[in-house]
């Protein structure tokens, strides 16, 4: 059994034995690199990236990464492609076949196929002698030195290259297209990194109710209303015109300052200052505001208007922070 010292050991050899072979990658960039880059960029038709085993595996999270970065992609798994998933590549694709000999039953089957087809071939392979290699019409070397495997058996470097290949064809790609935030957003609206691309202070503001006394009501029509709609705070608006914001911590402060609250209005207590963001700014933007200003809500509008509130934990709820 190992202790504790020795596994971080291992650890560390594992994780440089790795990195070693990513940075061996960028000394085995050549020509083909770029006219990959080149032919996905002006291909009328979609990208198959097929493997086997591990290779499979580093074949499904490529083509995520190119969906999601506008590059139209397709998994095909090299086994069932022999199998009947043929069929699935049409004329003009490219295909990217991943595999670290390259000399693989299935490969040796497949290829003969494409090349019937006269699709494009990208050999994403770690032996640059091997079949793959030969019968490609590009080649990406991903040969590595060792794996981390102390048995030099288990994929462990050769598929880390790889990764790291179709993540620098995925970043030129996205570099070339000019590829924006909000393209991305485009492609991510469910996750919270989208959220933070699209989602507006309009959309949040739009779910919460919106608060608001006259300047000339009590402190307990006050407090009413910023207890029945629970987000700290209520707007004081003046025939539509938005003169003050009253929060929770100003209800404390004029308790602790007045033995009475006969009397008091709404405009005796109110901040004339209030911070507030438009409807149209990003969620996020909102989120620094509050921040910035150390404060839960803030009102939604302009300097006049009043168009309702956002409050911290909308952004919590959406993800946002």
């Amino acid at each position: 059994m190992k202790n504790r010292l020795e596994i971080i050991e291992i650890a560390k050899k594992t994780l440089q034995i790795e990195a070693d072979g990513i940075m061996r990658l960028s000394k085995q960039l050549n020509d083909d690199f770029s006219e990959i880059v080149h032919q996905i960029l002006y291909l009328n038709a979609r990208v198959i990236v097929t493997g086997i085993g591990k290779s499979a595996i580093i074949a499904q999270k490529i083509v995520a990464t190119f969906n999601s970065t506008g590059t139209p992609a397709i998994f095909m798994h090299a086994a069932d492609a022999i199998h009947g998933d043929l069929g699935m590549i049409q004329q003009h694709d490219l295909v990217i076949c991943i595999s670290k000999s390259g000399n693989t039953p299935e490969i040796k089957v497949l290829i003969p196929l494409l090349k019937q087809s006269d699709n494009k071939i990208v050999a994403m392979v770690g032996e640059i002698d091997s079949y793959l290699a030969k019968n490609a019409d590009f080649i990406l070397d991903t040969s590595i030195e060792i794996e981390a495997c102390p048995h030099n058996l288990a994929p462990t470097t050769s598929t880390t290259a790889q990764l790291a290949m179709g993540d620098a064809l995925a970043v030129c790609l996205l570099e070339c297209r000019e590829f924006t935030s909000s393209d991305f957003a485009k492609y991510h609206p469910g996750g919270s990194l989208g959220k933070r691309l699209y989602l507006k202070v309009g959309d949040l503001a739009a779910q919460n109710e919106k608060p608001q006394v006259s300047p000339e009501a009590s402190v307990k029509d006050v407090i009413i209303e910023i207890t029945k709609n629970r987000l700290g705070a209520v707007a004081v608006v003046d025939h539509e015109i938005l003169t003050g914001i009253i929060t929770d911590g100003d209800v404390r402060r004029m308790l602790e300052k007045n033995s009475s609250i006969e009397g008091l209005r709404a405009i005796d207590i109110m901040s004339t200052s209030p911070k507030y963001i438009d409807k149209d700014e990003l969620a996020v933007n909102a989120l620094e505001v509050l921040r910035t200003n150390n404060i839960t809500q803030i009102l939604v509008g302009t300097n006049t208007k009043f168009e309702g509130f956002i409050h911290l934990h909308d952004l919590l709820k959406e993800g946002i922070i």
